[in-house]
């Protein structure tokens, strides 16, 4: 790497270090209920935004990660976001959530599209109060369907672009008390 490529890479750095903190702060001193980190080419969570949102992270209801690098996000971030309603996690590369995940009270939405699942996430089941699960776009094969049709407050479901095993393609097709978008055939 040259000097010129080294310096405009910290600086490309830099700047999307800053848009966090920007994107945070507005959070914290607006007491806004919602926190867009979408499209800050995060790998990971960043730990410090925990130090800083501690006193504030019960009013938040909204966050969004929309549009990053992220491989895996931690049980720290479902303890401390305990109140989240919606979570977006759309266009990562998640294959796996914390069961931590499971354990949170209050969300009503969650959007897995276009990450990296191979399985489904069936901590999402334990969740009473989760009504839209959004997972196109992975590589999910089989679906709990039991279980999901246990969930009390299941209203939608979209497992659109996965590579669904025949078995589950053909028990999506029989009705069920959710709204599920699904690719039928190959």
């Amino acid at each position: 790497m040259t000097r010129t490529q080294r310096s405009s890479y910290s600086g490309k750095m830099a700047e999307a270090v800053a848009n966090v903190a920007r994107r945070i702060n507005a959070t914290v001193e607006e007491g806004k209920d919602s926190l867009d980190l979408s499209n800050c080419k995060l790998i990971s969570f960043p730990e410090g935004v925990f130090k800083v949102l501690r006193s504030v992270s019960g009013n938040i209801r909204f966050i969004t990660l929309a549009d990053n690098e992220m491989k895996a996000i931690s049980s720290k971030f479902f303890s401390t976001f305990t109140q989240l309603r919606e979570l977006d996690l759309r266009g990562n590369v998640l294959t796996k959530l914390p069961d931590a995940v499971g354990e949170m009270e209050h969300l009503t939405s969650i959007n897995l599209a276009n990450n990296s699942f191979s399985d489904f996430p069936d901590k999402l089941t334990e969740i009473a109060s989760l009504e839209r699960i959004d997972l196109e776009g992975n590589s999910i094969t089989e679906i709990p369907l039991e279980k999901l049709s246990a969930m009390p407050a299941l209203k939608w479901l979209n497992v659109k672009s996965n590579p669904l095993d025949s078995n589950i393609q053909a028990a999506l097709q029989s009705p069920h008390k959710f709204e599920i978008l699904s690719t039928t055939g190959s």
